[in-house]
Protein backbone atom coordinates (compact mmCIF):
# COMPACT_ATOMS: atom_id res chain seq x y z
CA UNK A 1 0.00 0.00 0.00
CA UNK A 2 1.31 3.66 -0.68
CA UNK A 3 1.92 6.08 2.24
CA UNK A 4 -0.33 8.21 0.63
CA UNK A 5 -3.91 6.06 0.88
CA UNK A 6 -3.62 5.74 4.60
CA UNK A 7 -5.44 8.72 4.27
CA UNK A 8 -8.05 7.35 2.03
CA UNK A 9 -11.52 6.21 3.84
CA UNK A 10 -11.44 3.58 1.40
CA UNK A 11 -8.42 1.97 2.96
CA UNK A 12 -9.84 2.53 6.78
CA UNK A 13 -10.43 -1.10 8.29
CA UNK A 14 -13.91 -0.32 8.40
CA UNK A 15 -16.95 1.56 6.70
CA UNK A 16 -18.14 4.95 8.89
CA UNK A 17 -20.67 3.44 11.35
CA UNK A 18 -21.70 1.21 13.62
CA UNK A 19 -21.97 -3.37 13.49
CA UNK A 20 -25.00 -5.06 14.64
CA UNK A 21 -24.54 -8.52 16.42
CA UNK A 22 -27.66 -10.50 16.68
CA UNK A 23 -27.59 -12.80 19.66
CA UNK A 24 -24.00 -10.73 21.20
CA UNK A 25 -24.06 -11.77 24.31
CA UNK A 26 -23.58 -15.75 23.51
CA UNK A 27 -20.36 -17.13 24.01
CA UNK A 28 -18.97 -16.52 20.30
CA UNK A 29 -20.99 -13.02 20.11
CA UNK A 30 -19.36 -12.03 23.40
CA UNK A 31 -16.18 -12.59 21.44
CA UNK A 32 -17.19 -11.18 18.26
CA UNK A 33 -18.74 -7.71 19.76
CA UNK A 34 -15.25 -7.03 21.98
CA UNK A 35 -13.26 -7.70 19.03
CA UNK A 36 -15.06 -5.36 16.86
CA UNK A 37 -15.18 -2.98 20.47
CA UNK A 38 -11.28 -2.90 20.09
CA UNK A 39 -10.99 -1.91 16.53
CA UNK A 40 -12.72 0.85 17.90
CA UNK A 41 -16.37 0.05 16.20
CA UNK A 42 -19.61 1.13 17.83
CA UNK A 43 -21.20 -2.19 18.58
CA UNK A 44 -24.92 -2.59 18.55
CA UNK A 45 -25.82 -6.10 20.37
CA UNK A 46 -29.12 -8.31 20.74
CA UNK A 47 -29.68 -11.17 23.25
CA UNK A 48 -32.65 -13.13 23.61
CA UNK A 49 -33.64 -13.70 27.49
CA UNK A 50 -30.23 -13.28 29.64
CA UNK A 51 -30.46 -9.56 30.37
CA UNK A 52 -27.99 -9.76 33.04
CA UNK A 53 -24.90 -11.49 30.13
CA UNK A 54 -25.98 -8.79 28.30
CA UNK A 55 -25.86 -5.75 30.21
CA UNK A 56 -22.29 -7.13 31.65
CA UNK A 57 -20.91 -7.25 28.02
CA UNK A 58 -22.14 -3.94 27.84
CA UNK A 59 -20.09 -2.48 30.59
CA UNK A 60 -17.34 -4.56 29.70
CA UNK A 61 -17.19 -2.56 26.11
CA UNK A 62 -17.41 0.27 27.99
CA UNK A 63 -14.46 -0.35 30.15
CA UNK A 64 -12.14 -1.45 27.22
CA UNK A 65 -13.03 2.40 26.21
CA UNK A 66 -16.05 1.02 23.44
CA UNK A 67 -19.09 2.10 22.79
CA UNK A 68 -22.14 -0.74 23.09
CA UNK A 69 -25.64 -0.46 22.81
CA UNK A 70 -27.85 -3.68 23.57
CA UNK A 71 -31.78 -4.78 23.26
CA UNK A 72 -34.17 -7.61 23.97
CA UNK A 73 -34.58 -8.79 20.65
CA UNK A 74 -36.93 -12.31 19.86
CA UNK A 75 -36.13 -12.98 15.83
CA UNK A 76 -38.87 -15.32 15.75
CA UNK A 77 -41.41 -12.31 16.70
CA UNK A 78 -41.64 -10.47 13.29
CA UNK A 79 -43.42 -7.48 14.84
CA UNK A 80 -40.48 -7.22 17.49
CA UNK A 81 -38.05 -7.01 14.38
CA UNK A 82 -39.78 -4.63 12.81
CA UNK A 83 -40.09 -2.15 15.15
CA UNK A 84 -36.15 -2.57 16.14
CA UNK A 85 -35.33 -1.60 12.69
CA UNK A 86 -37.62 1.18 12.71
CA UNK A 87 -36.41 2.66 15.92
CA UNK A 88 -32.71 1.98 14.26
CA UNK A 89 -33.85 4.24 11.29
CA UNK A 90 -35.36 6.58 13.26
CA UNK A 91 -32.03 7.08 15.56
CA UNK A 92 -30.34 7.80 12.40
CA UNK A 93 -27.50 5.54 13.35
CA UNK A 94 -25.86 3.56 10.46
CA UNK A 95 -25.17 0.34 10.46
CA UNK A 96 -21.81 -1.05 8.03
CA UNK A 97 -22.40 -4.40 9.20
CA UNK A 98 -24.83 -7.01 10.50
CA UNK A 99 -23.22 -10.38 11.98
CA UNK A 100 -26.01 -13.13 12.64
CA UNK A 101 -24.52 -15.07 15.83
CA UNK A 102 -27.47 -16.31 17.18
CA UNK A 103 -29.13 -19.93 17.45
CA UNK A 104 -31.17 -22.27 19.15
CA UNK A 105 -30.22 -24.12 22.22
CA UNK A 106 -31.09 -27.38 20.62
CA UNK A 107 -30.34 -30.83 21.42
CA UNK A 108 -28.32 -33.52 19.46
CA UNK A 109 -31.26 -36.35 17.75
CA UNK A 110 -31.28 -38.57 15.12
CA UNK A 111 -33.54 -37.67 12.61
CA UNK A 112 -35.93 -40.39 12.93
CA UNK A 113 -36.41 -39.30 16.67
CA UNK A 114 -37.52 -35.94 15.59
CA UNK A 115 -40.79 -34.85 16.85
CA UNK A 116 -43.25 -32.73 14.75
CA UNK A 117 -42.64 -29.79 17.71
CA UNK A 118 -38.92 -29.63 17.26
CA UNK A 119 -38.49 -29.35 13.94
CA UNK A 120 -41.19 -26.75 13.68
CA UNK A 121 -39.72 -24.60 16.86
CA UNK A 122 -36.24 -24.79 15.15
CA UNK A 123 -37.25 -23.79 11.62
CA UNK A 124 -39.37 -21.13 12.63
CA UNK A 125 -36.80 -19.59 15.48
CA UNK A 126 -33.97 -19.86 12.90
CA UNK A 127 -34.75 -20.20 9.33
CA UNK A 128 -37.83 -18.16 9.73
CA UNK A 129 -36.13 -15.81 12.42
CA UNK A 130 -33.32 -15.31 9.88
CA UNK A 131 -35.66 -14.00 7.14
CA UNK A 132 -37.04 -11.75 9.26
CA UNK A 133 -33.83 -10.20 9.78
CA UNK A 134 -33.20 -9.76 6.11
CA UNK A 135 -36.84 -8.91 5.03
CA UNK A 136 -36.30 -5.89 7.94
CA UNK A 137 -33.10 -4.82 7.97
CA UNK A 138 -32.41 -4.64 4.03
CA UNK A 139 -33.90 -1.49 3.53
CA UNK A 140 -31.45 -0.01 6.13
CA UNK A 141 -29.03 -1.20 4.51
CA UNK A 142 -29.64 -0.29 0.94
CA UNK A 143 -29.14 3.47 2.25
CA UNK A 144 -25.23 2.83 2.70
CA UNK A 145 -24.59 -0.47 1.99
CA UNK A 146 -22.72 -3.19 4.16
CA UNK A 147 -22.63 -6.50 4.93
CA UNK A 148 -24.45 -9.34 6.40
CA UNK A 149 -22.16 -12.13 7.77
CA UNK A 150 -23.89 -15.62 9.17
CA UNK A 151 -22.76 -18.29 11.32
CA UNK A 152 -23.42 -21.44 9.96
CA UNK A 153 -22.35 -25.62 10.41
CA UNK A 154 -19.68 -27.24 8.90
CA UNK A 155 -22.07 -29.97 8.95
CA UNK A 156 -23.78 -28.82 5.74
CA UNK A 157 -20.25 -29.88 4.41
CA UNK A 158 -19.70 -32.89 6.07
CA UNK A 159 -22.87 -34.29 7.69
CA UNK A 160 -22.55 -34.52 12.29
CA UNK A 161 -24.81 -37.36 12.82
CA UNK A 162 -27.73 -36.39 15.26
CA UNK A 163 -27.15 -32.96 14.45
CA UNK A 164 -30.14 -32.24 11.97
CA UNK A 165 -31.89 -29.27 14.27
CA UNK A 166 -28.65 -27.75 13.91
CA UNK A 167 -27.55 -28.14 10.19
CA UNK A 168 -31.33 -27.78 8.79
CA UNK A 169 -31.88 -24.22 9.35
CA UNK A 170 -28.55 -22.98 8.47
CA UNK A 171 -28.85 -24.90 5.46
CA UNK A 172 -32.30 -22.26 4.57
CA UNK A 173 -30.11 -19.30 6.00
CA UNK A 174 -26.83 -20.24 3.75
CA UNK A 175 -28.98 -19.99 1.01
CA UNK A 176 -31.15 -16.33 1.83
CA UNK A 177 -26.97 -15.80 2.09
CA UNK A 178 -25.96 -16.11 -1.30
CA UNK A 179 -29.63 -15.26 -2.96
CA UNK A 180 -29.14 -11.56 -0.58
CA UNK A 181 -25.26 -11.65 -2.42
CA UNK A 182 -26.96 -12.04 -5.86
CA UNK A 183 -29.36 -9.75 -5.70
CA UNK A 184 -28.42 -7.17 -3.79
CA UNK A 185 -24.68 -6.55 -4.76
CA UNK A 186 -26.19 -3.80 -6.86
CA UNK A 187 -27.12 -1.61 -3.91
CA UNK A 188 -22.95 -2.24 -2.48
CA UNK A 189 -24.27 -5.22 -0.15
CA UNK A 190 -22.05 -8.06 0.40
CA UNK A 191 -23.25 -11.53 2.29
CA UNK A 192 -21.05 -14.14 3.64
CA UNK A 193 -21.26 -16.99 6.03
CA UNK A 194 -18.99 -19.06 7.84
CA UNK A 195 -19.52 -22.63 8.34
CA UNK A 196 -17.91 -23.28 12.12
CA UNK A 197 -16.49 -26.89 13.34
CA UNK A 198 -16.59 -27.55 17.06
CA UNK A 199 -16.32 -24.32 19.05
CA UNK A 200 -15.38 -24.14 22.45
CA UNK A 201 -17.81 -21.92 23.29
CA UNK A 202 -21.47 -21.11 23.34
CA UNK A 203 -23.49 -24.22 22.59
CA UNK A 204 -20.88 -26.63 22.60
CA UNK A 205 -20.33 -25.60 27.11
CA UNK A 206 -23.49 -26.21 27.42
CA UNK A 207 -23.78 -29.81 25.86
CA UNK A 208 -20.24 -30.83 26.84
CA UNK A 209 -20.22 -33.43 29.32
CA UNK A 210 -24.25 -34.54 28.04
CA UNK A 211 -24.06 -35.19 24.22
CA UNK A 212 -20.72 -34.30 24.21
CA UNK A 213 -18.82 -36.58 26.00
CA UNK A 214 -14.79 -36.80 26.33
CA UNK A 215 -14.55 -39.57 24.08
CA UNK A 216 -16.44 -37.43 21.15
CA UNK A 217 -14.71 -34.66 22.41
CA UNK A 218 -10.78 -36.54 21.49
CA UNK A 219 -12.76 -38.02 18.27
CA UNK A 220 -13.90 -34.70 16.83
CA UNK A 221 -10.20 -32.99 17.42
CA UNK A 222 -8.17 -36.25 15.65
CA UNK A 223 -10.94 -35.47 12.62
CA UNK A 224 -9.55 -31.62 11.90
CA UNK A 225 -5.87 -31.18 10.25
CA UNK A 226 -5.13 -29.11 12.86
CA UNK A 227 -5.86 -31.56 15.98
CA UNK A 228 -7.92 -29.20 18.03
CA UNK A 229 -11.05 -27.59 18.31
CA UNK A 230 -11.69 -23.40 17.34
CA UNK A 231 -11.77 -20.77 19.91
CA UNK A 232 -14.62 -17.84 19.98
CA UNK A 233 -11.79 -15.61 18.86
CA UNK A 234 -10.93 -17.89 16.25
CA UNK A 235 -14.44 -17.04 14.99
CA UNK A 236 -14.53 -13.70 15.83
CA UNK A 237 -11.00 -12.87 13.99
CA UNK A 238 -12.81 -14.56 10.79
CA UNK A 239 -16.48 -12.50 10.83
CA UNK A 240 -13.73 -9.03 11.45
CA UNK A 241 -12.40 -10.16 8.43
CA UNK A 242 -15.56 -10.18 6.69
CA UNK A 243 -17.31 -7.61 7.55
CA UNK A 244 -13.96 -5.25 7.02
CA UNK A 245 -13.14 -3.30 3.83
CA UNK A 246 -10.28 -5.70 3.23
CA UNK A 247 -13.15 -7.96 2.12
CA UNK A 248 -14.90 -5.08 -0.01
CA UNK A 249 -14.53 -7.42 -2.87
CA UNK A 250 -15.90 -10.98 -1.56
CA UNK A 251 -19.53 -11.74 -1.02
CA UNK A 252 -21.59 -14.92 -1.32
CA UNK A 253 -18.64 -17.21 -0.21
CA UNK A 254 -18.90 -19.66 2.41
CA UNK A 255 -15.77 -19.72 4.59
CA UNK A 256 -14.87 -22.84 6.11
CA UNK A 257 -13.88 -22.11 9.76
CA UNK A 258 -13.09 -25.92 10.94
CA UNK A 259 -9.75 -26.84 11.45
CA UNK A 260 -9.24 -29.32 8.15
CA UNK A 261 -12.58 -30.76 9.36
CA UNK A 262 -14.64 -31.03 6.01
CA UNK A 263 -11.01 -32.40 4.42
Amino acid sequence: MKKSDANNPEYNLFPEGSVLVIGGNGGIGEAICTTFADQQVPVIFTFHQNKKSAQSLQQKIKELGGKATCSQLDLSNKNQVEDFFMKLEKSKLKIHSIVNATGSNIRMKWINELTYEEWDNVMRSDADGFFNLIKNSLPLMRKFGGSYTTLSSIGLSRWPSKDVLSVAPKAAIDALITGIAREEGKNNIRSNSIQLGIIEAGIFLRLKGKDYDDRYIEAAKNNTALKRLGTAQDVADAVIFLSSNRARYITGQTLYLDGGYRI
